[in-house]
């Protein structure tokens, strides 16, 4: 889907839709806006249910102030246009309550958006506006205050968190990293100290080499197109899970000994479509599109496992809570999780860049998963689904194990248990 290709009206509906339906605001909470080329501001409506908007509540607020609408616009509209007035780089605002951004707001502690390189480069450092009586001008005047400092994301006292960007879909990408932030910060701070990463080290992220040369492929074969569409299955569920963020997770698979198929760079991951997929062939590209940033790393794994036809990379936010305290993710809580994930190593920051060499002789068949230090888990496979069940099962792990915290210590699985588990499945 090509959403900038959207009226303001469809847009504002589908990004509020997310928001709603992944429960980071509620019926009455929560307000977006476009600022339009022609002047014109395009706003959510005071006192419509947000779960069953349509394009028509949407409001038109004229330069010269005039409303056209069948609603009120959001009261939360001073600082909507006091916003828009400092930043004249901001298109659009984002504007609501996720649980875990209040928690930080009514704390009065911002959250960290340096845990893995993506959030950092997505939010920067965040903002803080003092509290000020909802839709009030003082509110809108703070706000705007604190984002002429060059903030692009404010989190707001006692309140909420408002982010902006240059389109709508850049704005709300901003808002879901940080609250992905801000959940796996709690997770993380009931399991250990949270690792954070230097400036250094988050420009290392992108340094990931030459991009590989381009070819013009051949018409898919039959393969290549179930391929493609079980990506986008793949993909699509474990953002539909929270397994990933609409910024960040690469999947790839392997068609033949020669070439493999992988997500691209730049594409939200709820949008993502058969055509975005990018075949690489014997160290080249498909033209006309950029494959993920892993893409030497997934290479190098392929060439060096040829029994792995899957790889997938996720920030799933409590398999990230380890990954970014350096807290051991135990596998021994149930047998489930110890015979689909055997034991997890933490491989060191900077290994999982570049050509990869190092983490992927971690691999083999006692270590499919792996968790890369203050970035992601990385699962493989023989196929898509034993890959995915396994990133699945690592998230499900981790929330369990950060589940026990509040309830008592966590009692593994014995060694005699432990070799009979071993000894009836073969391992």
């Amino acid at each position: 889907m090509r959403f900038e290709y959207l009226h303001p009206r469809n847009q504002l509906i589908t990004i509020m839709q997310r928001i709603y339906g992944y429960g980071m605001t509620t019926t009455s909470g929560g307000n977006l806006s476009i600022l339009d080329t022609n002047g014109d501001l395009w706003i959510t409506p005071a006192g419509i249910d947000k779960g069953a908007l349509v394009p028509n509540d949407i409001v038109c607020v004229k330069p010269d102030g005039t409303v056209v609408g069948p609603h009120r616009p959001s009261s939360e509209y001073p600082f909507h246009r006091a916003i828009y007035d400092q930043r004249p780089d901001f298109r659009a605002i984002v504007h609501a309550h996720p649980a875990a951004l209040v928690a930080f707001s009514i704390v009065r502690k911002i959250p960290e958006t340096r845990i893995i390189p993506q959030a950092h480069y997505v939010c920067g450092t965040v903002g803080y506006a003092p509290y000020a009586l909802p839709g009030s001008d003082l509110l809108g005047e703070r706000i705007a205050e604190t984002f002429a400092q060059g903030y692009d994301a404010v989190l707001l006292e006692n309140h909420g968190v408002v982010a902006g960007g240059v389109d709508l879909l850049a704005a709300f990408q901003r808002f879901e990293t940080l609250d992905f932030c801000a959940r796996t910060l709690i997770q993380a701070r009931t399991v250990g100290e949270v690792r954070l990463l230097t400036d250094e080290e988050i420009k290392r992220s992108h340094k990931r080499g030459k991009k590989l040369p381009k070819f013009v492929p051949e018409p898919p074969s039959s393969r290549e197109r179930e391929l493609r569409m079980k990506i986008v299955d793949v993909v699509h569920r474990a953002y539909d899970q929270r397994l990933m963020t609409s910024t960040e997770g690469t999947v790839s698979a392997r068609v033949d000994e020669a070439s493999f198929l992988i997500t691209p760079v730049g594409v939200d991951r709820k949008y993502l479509a058969e055509e975005d997929i990018v075949l690489i062939r014997e160290g080249r590209r498909e033209r006309r599109k950029e494959p993920s940033r892993a893409v030497r790393l997934h290479q190098t794994i392929y060439r060096e496992h040829p029994e792995i036809g899957a790889v997938i990379t996720a920030q799933c936010p409590s398999a990230t809570a380890f990954s970014v305290t350096g807290q051991k993710l135990d596998t021994r809580s149930i047998p489930e999780s110890y015979l689909v994930l055997r034991d997890i190593p933490l491989v060191p920051y900077g290994e999982q860049f570049g050509e990869g060499e190092s983490l992927s002789a971690r691999l083999g068949e006692q270590t499919p998963v792996v968790l890369l230090q203050n970035d992601a888990v990385l699962t493989t496979g023989r196929d898509l689904p034993q890959a995915f069940d396994r990133l699945e099962v690592a998230e499900f792990s981790a929330h369990a194990l950060i589940n026990t915290e509040p309830i008592g210590e966590l009692v593994p699985i014995g060694d005699e248990a432990l070799a009979e588990l071993k000894a009836k499945f073969l391992l």
